[in-house]
């Protein structure tokens, strides 16, 4: 029977191109976004409206039963410590904390394993929580959250289902634009990674279709770097 997945933030960049790569074999793909921005609905992809942003709003229907859930919804607030305020972290542990507890919750009941393996779940965190960059306390100290949780609920739900987190580096996405806004600014990015380059969405989206298969169904509790080696290299 073919998989059911829900991807959270399914609409753009990362989470758009993991939809395209599961579109030939899903069953069913619920893209829950604020807007369907570049995806392609029909075939097995619905687009539901929700913002994660408005923790006050209620989260969408879910289908019976979901085979794979991710969350990709996240933020890039990068400033100086001095110049943050406390609604700054708020914020940031809104979208990526909180609203990934509000999504989790409200799949766990449906969560089931398919015919080769136990459910996947994906979130992910950044390569700045494993090292250290300025400017990046807000954003880090939200996705290290994340980290915590991907743990946690990997020893709390095993053997029924698997929860793993990615840690990207700078990826081309649209959150991304203003880092990435002229040649020269990519030049200097892509010179920063012992691979020359920056990443793209399907670098990551490939690890993510990779962790919601059987093929990864020994793994588990995981946080898994994308970051065209900068968080273990020094060349």
């Amino acid at each position: 029977m073919p998989a059911t997945y829900v991807i959270a933030g399914g609409s753009r960049g990362i989470g758009l191109e993991l939809v395209r790569l599961l579109e030939p074999v899903a069953g069913r793909i619920d893209v829950w976004s604020r807007n369907p921005d570049d995806l392609r609905v029909g075939g097995p992809i619905r687009h539901v409206p929700c913002d994660f942003s408005d923790a006050a709003a209620a989260l969408p229907e879910l289908p019976e039963v979901i085979h794979g859930a991710v969350y990709c919804p996240g933020t890039i607030t990068l400033r100086s410590f001095r110049s943050l305020q406390p609604a700054d972290f708020r914020q940031d542990l809104e979208i990526n904390l909180l609203g990934a507890v509000r999504f989790l919750q409200a799949c766990q009941p449906r969560l089931k394993g398919h015919d080769d393996g136990p459910a996947s779940v994906i979130l992910f965190s950044t390569v700045a929580v494993g090292q250290g960059m300025p400017m990046h306390a807000s954003v880090s100290s939200a996705k290290g959250a994340i980290e915590g949780l991907t743990r946690a609920l990997a020893a709390e739900w095993a053997p029924h289902v698997r929860v793993n987190a990615i840690a990207p580096a700078l990826t081309d996405t649209p959150l991304a634009a203003r880092l990435l806004s002229s040649p020269e600014k990519r030049d200097a990015m892509a010179a920063r990674y012992p691979l020359k380059r920056i990443g793209t969405p399907l670098d990551v989206a490939a690890l993510a279709r990779f962790l919601l298969s059987a093929e990864s169904g020994w793994i588990t509790g995981q946080v898994l770097g994308v970051d065209g080696g900068m968080s273990a290299l020094r060349t």
